[in-house]
């Protein structure tokens, strides 16, 4: 008998924001295009104004290979990038991808049967963060960890079944029409605003841990400080404007954040009382960035001396952890604090991606 498995498969169409990624976009498009699936596809990239390489990049593999399609997305945003690749693909299945991942091979096969087999709006998985400098590989673990973003399912794994949020998603794309697609002016997070609407309007977003997407970190501290205050801004700003959709892990970090400044605050305060000669009792204050240090040394034993056993640069990678944490914590914290008191309006420009 014939094999009819090509024409009665949904065709898919991956979409593709990409903004100055000369570094990760090749990888990123040639793993779409090696996937298994047998069913028609087209990659759509909207490109942003990008100034290291990555818009003479991304022409050339589109002059290759004439299944891979560019958009050009003037304002550079994520959520508007996304937004213009949608409207300009044509399959019923949309798959978002980012720059910075590498799907494995199976990842639309698994992806679409899971669709098929659940009916749900969006079906995403684990991001696998990996890393190839002591440094990055820092990064990733802290990833992994419940210490580092929360110990949700996208970033530990679990058992499938209805989730909040997934990392990246395949969508029905008539769902994502009549929900009305991200919204362009949330430049963060825009995954679980949209994953909030498909489920506030009676969808279901599906988590299984068959798909699992390998994440390249940020590669400097600067640029990891960066990503972080800005996912924390937007956080924030989404803990505002929606305050019953929002778990208590989000408010772990600001709170720390608030607790050690006032800790370390009332420490300098109790200094100055030993000068000036008065009892010192405000020096209790330093227990608590104490205490937050021994919770970033208990993690790094715990979920960070895995690092030691790595390739090159082991110890090195341990070290960083001990630097990473912290910095996830508070960059992502203050950002919060600023996102939550509406204290974003001269910054949201610079924090898009």
């Amino acid at each position: 008998m014939p094999d009819n498995t090509v024409h009665t498969l949904p065709g898919v169409s991956y979409v593709m924001p990409v903004l100055n990624e000369v570094t990760h976009v090749r990888a990123a498009v040639d793993s779409l295009l090696a996937q298994d699936y047998a069913g028609p596809f087209e990659v759509t990239v909207a490109l942003g104004p990008s100034m290291d390489g990555t818009t003479e990049l991304v022409e050339e593999l589109a002059a290759i290979d004439n299944r891979i399609h560019i958009v050009e997305n003037v304002v550079g945003s994520t959520p508007a990038g996304l937004n213009l690749a949608i409207r300009q693909s044509h399959y019923p299945v949309v798959i978002r991808v980012d720059a910075h991942s590498v799907l494995p091979p199976d990842y639309a096969r698994i992806a679409v049967e899971t669709i098929l087999e659940t009916g749900a709006d969006n079906v995403g998985g684990l991001m696998d963060a990996q890393g190839t400098t002591p440094f990055e590989r820092a990064v990733a673990r802290a990833y992994g960890s419940r210490i580092g973003l929360g110990g949700t399912k996208l970033h530990v794994g679990g058992e499938a079944g209805p989730a909040e949020t997934v990392y990246l998603g395949v969508f029905q794309r008539d769902r994502l029409l009549e929900v009305g697609m991200f919204d362009e002016d949330i430049k963060r997070g825009q995954d679980w605003e949209l994953n909030r609407r498909l489920r506030s309007t009676g969808g279901t977003v599906w988590f299984t841990p068959r798909l699992k997407v390998t994440y390249r970190p940020r590669p400097n501290l600067y640029r990891l400080a960066r990503q972080f205050v800005s996912t924390g801004v937007w956080r924030g700003e989404l803990a505002r404007r929606f305050p019953a959709a929002n778990g208590l892990r989000y408010f772990a970090p600001p709170l720390m954040v608030v607790a050690v400044a006032i800790g370390l605050l009332l420490g300098v305060a109790g200094i100055v009382q030993a000068i000036v000669g008065a009892a010192p009792w405000l020096l209790i204050g330093f227990a608590i960035p104490a205490f937050y240090v021994l919770i970033v040394l208990v993690s790094a034993l715990v979920w960070g001396r895995s690092l030691l056993a790595g390739p090159d640069g082991g110890f090195r990678s341990f070290l960083w952890f001990l630097v990473v944490l912290p910095c996830i914590h508070f960059c992502w914290g203050s950002g919060f604090i600023l996102g939550y008191l509406s204290l974003t309006r001269n910054i949201t420009a610079h924090t898009g991606r």
